[in-house]
């Protein structure tokens, strides 16, 4: 028997609320299910198991507010599927009351049994509940397909794809995070940031990297393509950062229990500002092993989920290294605070002509400025600069990405 814990999906994560669960006693998993819905500061995410089994009980229900490491449920690992047990419902039934005080009460109270079968309410959880509303789906006629039936958000999402599949979105634009306290969620990033220039001492290098090569090799390519399959520039300085920390590998990683742990691959946490305010750090995975247009398909789909409010637990916790790009906001350079337990964070600007002097000759290149904050208790200044120096020889060569 192992026991399933409120992850922690950050360094700005204390708590965790658990809005559904996408199972029940009984159902076997397997590593990297998405077994809950939990909502967060940065907005509801879906939370993935770290171990295959039978799940035998639900310990946590939706609703309930719980620190990170709280166990929330407990798995068998015999691989085998359990008996069917009475699991705790993820929304209470009140016993059910005299008709005569059941028409005082309102209407909205659906957590009431009526005392008629003909007028059973559905069971529902509290975000599908909220998602049938703002999609406009009646929720009488759904099917629940959670625990003793319970209607979930993604029977509401289904039938809203039914019902209107060219106009209703799965979740609204703003994101799952919508009715969040932004002023909450500023305090929680203000307290990992704070945490972070407390604790880890920063060195700072910065470089300016020519990019004439990377932009000429850029519209080669993307002449051949179609416009759905061009590439971004963005995409060749983040598999740069992937492929530099091969060479100097105490950047990509942790410092935990007072030692660098090394990451287990190269998952670059890419900066994404929210529509709704504040920032998200999201990983990709095995940026290094990818191809461009893998990193290029990966990147626009971790942008959209992340602004849509479909994040996955792992992309939120995995990151080994972060990357923020605020080119397009027009900076010239940016120096990041480094997001703990990482240990490194690398930032570009925008390209902008300027004056480039080589061969004893003047002439104008599009140029960008790299930066590096890092740990100094993992590295130091000789380190960081071969790991620019290595950025900057590979986007020299940007066919060989």
């Amino acid at each position: 028997m192992s026991e399933f814990r409120m992850p922690s999906l950050g360094a700005d994560m204390q708590y965790g609320t658990i809005v559904e669960w996408r199972v029940k006693p009984g159902d076997a998993v397997k590593r990297g299910d998405v077994v809950a819905l939990v909502e967060t500061e940065k907005g509801i995410i879906e939370v993935e198991i770290f171990e295959s089994g039978v799940i035998e009980s639900l310990v946590t229900q939706p609703g309930q507010k719980v620190p990170v490491g709280t166990t929330l449920a407990t798995l068998s690992g015999d691989g085998k599927r359990a008996a069917p047990q009475a699991a705790p419902s993820p929304i209470t039934a009140a016993p059910v009351m005299p008709a005569s005080v059941q028409e005082k009460e309102p209407s909205s109270k659906a957590a009431i049994a009526p005392a008629s079968a003909e007028v059973m309410r559905p069971r529902v959880s509290p975000l599908a509940r909220k998602y049938a509303q703002e999609l406009g789906v009646d929720l009488s006629h759904i099917a629940g397909t959670g625990a003793d039936g319970a209607i979930t958000v993604a029977d509401v999402e289904r039938a809203a794809e039914g019902a209107q599949p060219a106009t209703s979105p799965t979740i609204p634009a703003t994101g799952a995070a919508k009715g969040l306290d932004l002023a909450g969620k500023r305090r929680v990033i203000a307290a990992a940031m704070a945490r972070s220039k407390r604790e880890i001492p920063h060195y700072y290098l910065s470089t300016t990297i020519d990019m004439r090569r990377s932009l000429d090799w850029l519209a080669m390519e993307n002449g051949k393509r179609p416009v759905t399959k061009r590439l971004l520039y963005s995409v060749l300085l983040i598999r740069a950062v992937a492929l530099a920390l091969r060479s100097t590998p105490e950047l990509n990683g942790f410092w935990a229990d007072e030692a660098f742990k090394p990451g287990e691959g190269i998952h670059v946490g890419v900066a994404i500002s929210l529509r709704q305010g504040g920032l998200v750090n999201p990983a990709i995975h095995d940026v290094d092993k990818k191809s461009l247009d893998e990193l290029m398909e990966s990147m626009l789909d971790l942008v959209n989920r992340a602004r849509s409010g479909h994040l996955r637990s792992s992309e939120l916790s995995d990151g080994t290294i972060t990357v923020t790009n605020l080119g397009e906001q027009g900076v010239e350079s940016v120096f990041g605070v480094i997001y703990p337990p990482q240990v490194a964070l690398v930032g570009f600007g925008k390209i902008t002509e300027r004056p480039y002097a080589a061969n004893g000759m003047i002439g104008v290149r599009p140029m960008i400025d790299a930066t590096l904050s890092a740990d100094h208790r993992v590295s130091d200044g000789h380190r960081g600069a071969r790991f620019l120096l290595e950025i900057e020889k590979l986007l020299q060569d940007p066919e060989n990405l």
